[in-house]
């Protein structure tokens, strides 16, 4: 079942629901600093809220369009910067709003002082370099709860996805990128989420393993995409499977499997249906790197306090909106010039991978 071409699948839909899913439980967090009441955590007996199970999605989504992508550009340094191109001009406009458009809105120092103090620096180098951590702006408060400084609370995952980019470099580059070796990512992966607490003392590297399992299924499915797996019958066992893992307190750890599957099933077919969610382009990356920023912007907006939905609803028509400004006058921008540039035809791979 090879990808379709074109727009005839249902990867941005997919991808946009996963954005939107993220803004959902963060809105629990922002509004009643904790997610002990998103649904999710409640029906899984706190295994997990819907955002992360949303940013497995798009490890599993990039898994497989990157491991195409790798394969359809027959070069190390235009794989670097395509993928490039896909996370930092969209980035690096997101964190030059936070600091230079909303920070100002909201701090409570004189502009000057504002834009003199450090610390506006510090937090536009260190989110653009991905440096783990939660730098703060100067005065600025969106609310007196304790994550009430935290610009951007979802930035954290870029930093994984992007040493995922570099993982496939190198295998290709070693010849190594193939079915077996993501079978191996795989079992690694699931591995370090088994033992997480033994490889939190790698510090970066046991993060990114833990992460493995989700980009190394879809890795997997890229090269099984033809094998006749991906079909009807197999989805439904995959949703048995993601039902029981959940009774039996493993969601996350074989969220990869059953969760990887059913995520690249949905995404590969075409529903019509979810085309509207498509109609104004690419947005659920602007609204992942825009959703925490817009929702924090809401409770501002409303002093200081609100409920989930209140800031599930505005932050996440905001955020759209921004979404739209960063795909249409950045992000498609440079996806463009890149492919102008002689990058091979693709397939799937222009719907953002």
């Amino acid at each position: 079942m090879s990808a379709p071409a074109g727009r005839a699948n249902n990867f941005d839909a997919v991808r946009l629901i996963a954005a939107i899913s993220v803004v959902f439980s963060h809105a629990f967090l922002i509004a009643e600093g904790s997610e002990q009441n998103e649904p999710l955590a409640l029906l899984s007996d706190n295994q997990s809220i819907l955002g992360l199970l949303a940013v497995f999605v798009f490890f599993a989504i990039s898994g497989f369009l990157v491991t195409q992508s790798f394969l359809a550009t027959k070069s190390l340094l235009r794989f670097a910067v395509k993928r490039a191109a896909r996370i930092f001009p969209g980035l690096i406009a997101s964190v030059l709003f936070c600091g230079l458009v909303l920070g100002p809105l909201v701090t409570v120092l004189p502009l000057g002082d504002y834009l003199r103090d450090p610390r506006l620096l510090e937090f536009i180098a260190k989110s653009i370099a991905l440096e783990l951590g939660d730098p703060h702006l100067p005065g600025v408060t969106f609310s007196p709860l304790a994550i009430g400084e935290t610009l951007n609370g979802s930035l954290w995952t870029l930093r994984y996805e992007v040493m995922m980019y570099g993982m496939v470099l190198v295998l290709g580059w070693l010849r190594l990128l193939r079915l077996s070796t993501s079978v191996v990512l795989l079992g690694l992966g699931m591995l370090a989420i088994q033992f997480e607490h033994e490889v939190e003392v790698l510090g970066d590297a046991g993060n990114w393993a833990w992460m493995l399992s989700f980009f190394a299924a879809g890795m997997c499915l890229y090269f099984l995409r033809d094998s006749g797996i991906l079909r009807w019958e197999a989805a439904v066992l995959a949703g048995v499977g993601l039902v029981a893992s959940t009774w039996a307190h493993h969601l996350i750890l074989l969220f990869g499997v059953f969760g990887g599957f059913l995520t690249i099933y949905v995404a590969l077919k075409h529903t019509p249906a979810l085309d509207c969610l498509s109609r104004f382009g690419d947005l659920s990356y602007g609204v992942y790197i825009y959703g925490w920023p817009a929702s924090q912007w809401t409770i501002y907006a409303n002093g200081g306090t609100a409920t989930w939905w209140q800031v599930f609803l505005e932050g996440t028509v905001v955020s759209l909106g921004l979404a739209w400004l960063s795909w249409h006058g950045i992000e498609k921008r440079c996806l463009r010039a890149v492919r102008r540039q002689g990058s091979s035809p693709l397939t799937v791979e222009h719907v953002s991978g």
